[in-house]
């Protein structure tokens, strides 16, 4: 006979291995879950949540809100856990070896150090990383420039944000204005409008996606998803190559996602039933 104590801290009434095994199975299976990936969850944002008060004057408001960031972000949605960028060992609550080799972001060795950064996202970003490397602002940065932008000058630095079309020619604006250290007129305004068109793309793509799911005739269905996917490419395409800041690989990319979108949906009125 064993007591088992609940998330509260309060004792629950004693089971028996039988019947506690049983439960066990039936919650993993009600909850969709699975016990490996109850094990792999990372325990490093639950800890700092639940100890902000215990933290004391170490941690700031940036600290607390770089950390509600990430808990309403892709990243943890995706169960991309702290770890993942900053180290450590998210498989344990004792402090010391929960931070075992992590570095301050202000050491030059730290993966979430500004010339850093790209390689970090990069691990999982691949295509925006690469393109990225071939940037005039990789160069700036990587040449030890502090207004060489990173990752985190447009996507924040845990929110993973993608900045609207205005926000983008706002960030823009702030080398490349009229009054910025680096004045290119029309760079900004260009950077929205393409912004703005890659977003009407992937609008109706997402557009031609529901039609397809309401096509019955199976073989049907399956030709137009595989349309689908050959108009997804250049779009994915047109967002890497908007990384590395050369317009005009993107515009091609763009135009080939147009074409490919345009050809879908008017397939899909035609013959979609």
């Amino acid at each position: 006979m064993r007591l088992y104590a609940g998330a509260s801290g309060h004792t629950l009434a004693p089971m028996n291995t039988t019947r506690s095994l049983f439960l066990v199975v039936a919650l993993c299976f009600m909850g969709g879950i699975t016990v490996a990936a109850q094990s792999q969850a990372s325990r490093c944002a639950d800890c700092h949540i639940a100890n902000q008060d215990a933290a004391g004057p170490s941690w700031s408001s940036k600290s607390i809100r770089h950390l509600q960031d990430w808990d309403y972000s892709k990243h943890s949605r995706a169960n991309v856990g702290c770890e993942k960028c900053h180290g450590g060992n998210p498989a344990t609550f004792e402090k010391n070896l929960a931070h075992q080799n992590m570095l301050p972001p202000s050491s030059p060795a730290s993966p979430v150090a500004r010339v850093n950064l790209p390689k970090t996202c990069g691990t999982c970003h691949t295509g925006p990383f690469v393109s990225f490397q071939k940037s005039p602002h990789f160069k700036l940065l990587t040449s030890g420039d502090d207004r060489g932008p990173t990752c985190s000058t447009c996507h924040g630095e845990v929110a993973a944000q993608l900045l609207s079309p205005v926000g983008l020619a706002n960030q823009c604006s702030q080398c490349h204005g009229p009054n910025g250290p680096v004045a290119r007129p029309g760079r900004a305004s260009e950077a929205m409008l393409l912004m703005t068109e890659v977003r009407e793309v992937r609008h109706r793509l997402t557009e031609a996606q529901d039609m397809i799911r309401r096509v019955k005739d199976r073989q049907a269905r399956t030709r137009f998803e595989e349309q689908w996917k050959q108009a997804e490419v250049p779009i994915i395409e047109a967002a890497n190559a908007g990384h590395e800041f050369v317009f005009d690989n993107l515009k091609e990319r763009l135009d080939r996602a147009r074409q490919r979108t345009d050809a879908l949906l008017d397939a899909l009125v035609s013959g979609g039933r």
